[in-house]
C-alpha cells in the first residue's frame, strides 16, 4: 500500500471529529470561504446572464428574429441551470448562496445590458460570454486539484458558455 494515504484509524478520527463538516474534510486542498466567494460570484454572473439572454428573447424583433429569439431562451435557460448548480455546490461547501437581486450587478462579471437592435444583443451577449469564459479558466486554474468537485462544476458550466460562444458568433458571421 502506497505511503501517502492516511491509515484507516486517522481517516475514522477525523471523519467523527469534523461530522458537522459536511463534505469538508481536512484532505480539502483550499481555502473553502475563498471557493464559496468564486462560487458567488460565478452564480451572480449566471443569474445576471440569465436575465440579459430572457430579456433579449422577448425583445428580439424582425424578419430573422425567430431563431435567435429561440437561441437567446435556450441560452437563459442554460444559464439558470448553470446557476442552480453553483448555488448547490455553494451550500455543499456550507455556504450561503447570494441571490439578492440589489446586489447581483456588483458581483457579476457579466453585464445586463439592453438593446433592441438584433445584432447588437447577439454581440452583447458573445461579449458576456468571453467574459465567462475567461472567468471561469481563471477560477479553474485557481483551484487546480484542490477541489475536485467544484472544479469539474465550473469546468461544465466552462464548456457550455464556449458552445454558447460559439452560438453567438455563428449568428454574426456572414452567409458562406
Amino acid at each position: 500500500m502506497p505511503d501517502f494515504l492516511t491509515d484507516v484509524q486517522t481517516l475514522r478520527e477525523r471523519a467523527r471529529d469534523g461530522i458537522m463538516n459536511g463534505p469538508v474534510t481536512t484532505a480539502y486542498g483550499t481555502d473553502v470561504a475563498k471557493v464559496i466567494d468564486l462560487l458567488n460570484t460565478a452564480l451572480a454572473t449566471e443569474l445576471v446572464c440569465v436575465l440579459r439572454y430572457r430579456q433579449h428573447h422577448f425583445a428580439a424583433k424582425g424578419l430573422d428574429s425567430e431563431p435567435v429569439a429561440a437561441e437567446f431562451l435556450e441560452h437563459s435557460n442554460e444559464e439558470q441551470g448553470h446557476a442552480d448548480q453553483l448555488a448547490e455546490r455553494i451550500y455543499q461547501l456550507g455556504g450561503e448562496a447570494l441571490m439578492d437581486p440589489s446586489r447581483l450587478l456588483d458581483r457579476s462579471h457579466s453585464e445586463y445590458v439592453t438593446s433592441t437592435d438584433l445584432t447588437e444583443m447577439i454581440r452583447e451577449n458573445l461579449v458576456a460570454e468571453r467574459i465567462a469564459i475567461a472567468s471561469y479558466t481563471e477560477m479553474i486554474n485557481w483551484i487546480g486539484t484542490a477541489d475536485p468537485t467544484t472544479r469539474r462544476v465550473l469546468e461544465n458550466v466552462l464548456e457550455k458558455e464556449e458552445e454558447h460562444a460559439d452560438d453567438m458568433l455563428t449568428f454574426l458571421e456572414p452567409q458562406r
